[in-house]
């Protein structure tokens, strides 16, 4: 059966059957998955870092169309993937050295920057700000349909990360579809390899800012830069509320339907004494020592914050596939390198009020 012409659930039938997922490996399925970005539709793709919910950057409608699949108010800009440096000049009006620096040692890879947007481009996809978050991602499967894309003058894909608003993101295919449903076309890339969104970096400012810790080391960043990279507060805090918005920075954000708490492994058994936890509830905990009581799910806490990454999103789903009620996690270590998980657990976290048990 041909594929269907032009539709945002952009489905075919395969052998009588309904299919929504298409293997990234499938040429026939990444070039129809290019031709609905060009016809205004959307398309699940992956990245190394989670899968994406793409629209041509460009068409107003196409990305409506993403703003309320996710339920995403419309100010929150979304991320604009490309295939390479050559296609920043077409969103962006301004990019200082540094940028380009930046650009030159982790292109393609999982790094935003924020630049002035020129005149009339792409404001939908910006959230109706003067900048624009642009992004060139490492995935064979996004840089394939991002080059069969271009080739059609789609020069790039708005690509919020897959999932209903302030949810966990998605990292695997059938994630898309748990959370947006049968009708989108999604290419199958595998599990993403980082796990965590982007590491963004704010250019418009004259020097670089740090909005979003990722995998990307703050002093690897500023070594690139050729300058210091600063993170938002100490010296740059005054000027954080002319900061543009950027993706996944709210402080609530990343949440599962689980309630989720940071807590050490002194407050879990404070709380085991305390029977904080109601009889019959199950409890998932992620922690470097062993934690045992009634009802609870110890699973350990890899030693590497690059591995913790790569499973966190796809555990706290399965934590709300298992009806788990709480997650106890122990709070990752201090060092640089679990900055981004760190980021991502007490955005999980924040909607959860704190408790007279834990200051025991």
């Amino acid at each position: 059966m041909p594929w269907p012409a032009k539709r945002r659930n952009a489905w075919a039938y395969h052998r009588g059957e309904l299919r929504m997922i298409y293997p990234g490996t499938d040429a026939r399925a990444v070039a129809h998955a290019a031709k609905c970005l060009r016809d205004g539709g959307l398309v699940g793709l992956p990245t190394e870092t989670v899968y994406g919910l793409g629209a041509d950057a460009h068409n107003p409608a196409a990305v409506a169309q993403v703003f309320a699949a996710k339920g995403r108010p419309s100010d929150h800009p979304l991320i604009v993937h490309v295939l390479g440096i050559d296609q920043v000049a077409v969103f962006a009006s301004e990019v200082p050295e540094f940028a380009r620096r930046l650009m030159g040692a982790f292109w393609p890879g999982p790094l935003t920057l924020i630049l002035p947007r020129r005149a009339g481009v792409a404001e939908q996809a910006a959230g109706g700000q003067a900048t624009v978050g642009l992004r060139c991602p490492s995935h064979p499967v996004a840089r394939t349909l991002l080059q069969q894309a271009l080739a059609l003058g789609v020069s790039g894909v708005a690509a919020p990360s897959a999932n209903r608003f302030g949810r966990v993101s998605p990292t695997t295919a059938a994630h898309v579809v748990q959370e947006l449903g049968s009708d989108l076309l999604v290419l199958d890339g595998g599990a993403c390899v980082v796990g965590i969104e982007s590491t963004i970096v704010d250019c418009s400012r004259g020097v670089p800012v740090l909005l979003r810790p990722g995998m990307l080391a703050l002093d690897a960043l500023s070594a690139a830069a050729g300058q210091t990279v600063w993170p938002i507060g100490g010296e740059v805090l005054a000027q954080a509320a002319s900061a543009p918005k950027a993706s996944g920075t709210l402080a609530a954000h990343y949440a599962p339907r689980a309630t989720v708490r940071l807590l050490t492994t002194a407050q879990m058994h404070a709380r085991l004494a305390a029977g904080a936890l109601p009889q019959g509830s199950r409890c998932a905990v992620w922690s470097r020592q062993a934690v045992a009581g009634p009802g609870l799910q110890h699973h350990p806490m890899p030693d590497s914050a690059a591995l913790a990454a790569q499973i966190l999103f796809a555990w706290l789903r399965q934590c709300d596939e298992d009806g788990v009620a709480e997650i106890w996690v122990d709070p990752p270590p201090a060092d640089a390198d679990w900055d981004g998980v760190r980021d991502r657990l007490q955005r999980a976290a924040a909607a959860t009020p704190p408790s007279p048990l834990d200051n025991r």
